[in-house]
């Protein structure tokens, strides 16, 4: 006696975004129709709020420059009318305040899409990049180049070292935690754990034999900052994150799928395991890139798509793009306080990301055992 797909495997739900591959078209419902638009005001939203926030970062600062000047100033540079500042005004304007806007955008943005994804390929809201010692391993590569006097690429000896290492660190830990051609989410998560312990350890290991010189730059690069930023910075992390916030958007059906577990998305046609491969290598190039440029910045990459996801649901196809949107609303405005709050005084936007990000997480933590009924 023959079963039918449904009976062996259960009923295949619907994807956030819409109906499973193979089933027949169906007019959007009401709840679909409402999704989007909540999605679309969301964008809007997001999109006018990152301006405003790139444009009041520019003008705000030690030396203040009128919101109007600033406009002026990037019409005349592009060449739609305005007028040039006075030599202080452009000099600090297009060499201090915009290169710190872009890379705050570019790592807020590479931060925010890499949670996304972290949480969608592990199928947990509280999964982000550092999970699986991403920023460990770079943090490692930094700091061995600081406290060994390494200079074989001058000025960017630093920032290629976080990235090579963190990029190594991400494949050394899918590597450990493959066995027979498969790797378990959770093996993966408990090699992450174990990468991440051992590369404190090294860590430690560095600043015990690092002289105090060395030791300030090292906590000055771990606890997070955009004061070094720099139109070559910018440049170099470009690339990266452009790659990774392309690729990733492609990928968000496939992780719908993955969302309704990996029997039925397997079902449905999705490599589950070059799902993850793809999506793991991504995430270490978005992270690797921003961590390298701007140190240790906590909880963006999970604050972000966390708030997203209550606000319109699971569906990645706006999910995926607006963790980027808000991840570099996120930092601008993060960096804007660091620079103004304790003003002449600089906060560490790493410290401040994280002051704010850890009740957040702590109240989702709460959230999640109420819903639950606890953790049994």
């Amino acid at each position: 006696m023959t079963t039918s797909y449904e009976e062996r495997t259960g009923p295949v739900e619907k994807s956030p975004d819409g109906p499973a591959e193979g089933s027949a078209p169906e007019s959007p419902s009401p709840g679909v129709k409402s999704s989007r638009s909540t999605a679309y005001l969301l964008t809007v939203g997001l999109s006018l709020a990152l301006l405003a926030g790139c444009l009041l970062s520019a003008a705000i600062g030690a030396y203040n420059i009128p919101l109007g000047d600033v406009l002026s100033s990037v019409q005349h540079r592009i060449g739609l009318g305005g007028q040039a500042l006075d030599r202080v005004g452009e000099s600090v304007l297009w060499n201090v305040r915009l290169p710190r806007v872009a890379l705050a955008v570019l790592v807020g943005a590479s931060l925010g899409c890499a949670g996304a994804l972290m949480q969608g390929v592990f199928g947990n809201p509280l999964a982000e990049p550092g999970v699986i010692g991403i920023s460990a391993g770079a943090a490692v590569g930094a700091v061995a180049s600081i406290a060994l006097g390494l200079t074989f690429f001058g000025n960017w000896t630093i920032t290629v070292f976080a990235f090579i290492a963190g990029l190594a660190t991400v494949l050394l830990v899918y590597a450990l935690s493959r066995s027979g051609g498969r790797t378990e989410v959770v093996t993966l998560i408990l090699t992450g754990i174990a990468v991440n312990a051992f590369a404190g350890a090294l860590i430690g290991l560095f600043i015990f034999f690092a002289d105090n010189a060395q030791i300030t730059q090292i906590t000055f690069w771990q606890l997070g900052s955009l004061s070094q930023a720099t139109w070559p910075k910018v440049l170099a992390v470009l690339p990266c994150a452009l790659a990774g916030l392309l690729i990733a958007p492609f990928y968000s059906r496939k992780l719908d799928l993955l969302a309704l577990g990996e029997r039925p998305a397997r079902h449905l046609g999705v490599d589950v395991e070059r799902l993850r491969i793809v999506l793991v290598l991504v995430v270490a190039l978005l992270t690797a890139a921003a961590v390298a440029v701007a140190g240790i910045i906590s909880f963006v990459g999970l604050l972000v798509p966390h708030l997203l996801r209550m606000a319109n649901g699971p569906g990645h196809r706006f999910l995926v793009p607006g963790s980027a949107l808000g991840g570099a609303l996120v930092l601008v405005a993060g960096d804007l306080a660091a620079r103004t709050v304790a003003a002449p005084a600089e906060l560490p936007l790493g410290v401040l990301t994280a002051l704010f990000g850890s009740p957040f997480f702590f109240w989702l933590l709460r959230r999640t055992r109420r819903k639950q009924g606890g953790w049994a």
